[in-house]
């Protein structure tokens, strides 16, 4: 993690306090001897707060919680769920991709980047933000799950009428701190193909999420990836 972070300013006035803690500290210490002992870790260092600098904080509507960025190269870029540009759609975002098309009728895209969500106010945050080369969830439990529930905490008490869509156990578990009386949240199974046939497939999460930011008058999510 780079010392001089580069955070968008809305989140860098709101997340301040975080970066002088004792456990990111320790998080900046394992970061540093991973790549002392010629680690790969994604995403880049650039990419690792992409979500956060992609979607400042007055602009958030909804936010998908996922768990841990891919592991693969190329793929990981600082958003949940998405790939960058020209990498194989992974296997959950194949059925979002489904799920959409089913709710709303939209094409299934071929691109897997997710930044024109990102532009229009989805929060696409995972728990942990990097995570080592070939080593799936190698970061977990190493302090960024503190991070980012922070980044939940200031989402459920400063912002409005916010939807959480919270797919699989994982994300249920950390998103149990929402206000269920200022925000909309919506659960169902994870989209992987383990488990989407038991409830992800026919969620209608994305029309409800919609649905919920007419009533109060925000613009609704153009869901489409080209």
């Amino acid at each position: 993690m780079p010392r001089d972070i580069q955070l968008e300013a809305s989140w860098k006035d709101l997340l301040a306090d975080q970066f002088d803690q004792d456990y990111m500290q320790a998080l900046r210490r394992f970061l540093q001897a991973e790549k002392r002992q010629g680690k790969q870790i994604y995403p880049a260092g650039a990419d690792i707060f992409n979500a956060l600098n992609s979607t400042p904080f007055a602009q958030v509507k909804v936010v998908i919680l996922g768990q841990d960025p891919y592991h693969g190269p190329d793929q990981a870029h600082g958003l949940c769920f998405s790939v960058r540009p020209g990498v194989a759609l992974p296997p959950s975002l194949k059925n979002i991709y489904k799920e959409i098309h089913a709710d709303l009728g939209l094409p299934i895209a071929r691109s897997g980047c997710l930044d024109a969500w990102a532009r229009q106010g989805v929060l696409l945050l995972n728990s942990v933000l990097t995570v080592t080369a070939g080593q799936a969830a190698s970061h977990q439990g190493k302090g960024w799950e503190v991070f980012t529930d922070r980044v939940i905490s200031v989402l459920n008490e400063h912002g409005q009428n916010l939807v959480f869509l919270l797919w699989g156990s994982y994300a249920q578990r950390k998103g149990a701190m929402i206000d269920r009386e200022r925000h909309l949240v919506l659960q169902s199974p994870h989209p992987s193909p383990l488990s989407a046939h038991r409830g992800f497939f026919g969620n209608q999460h994305f029309s409800r999420a919609n649905a919920w930011l007419c009533e109060h008058n925000k613009t609704p999510i153009d869901w489409r990836v080209e």
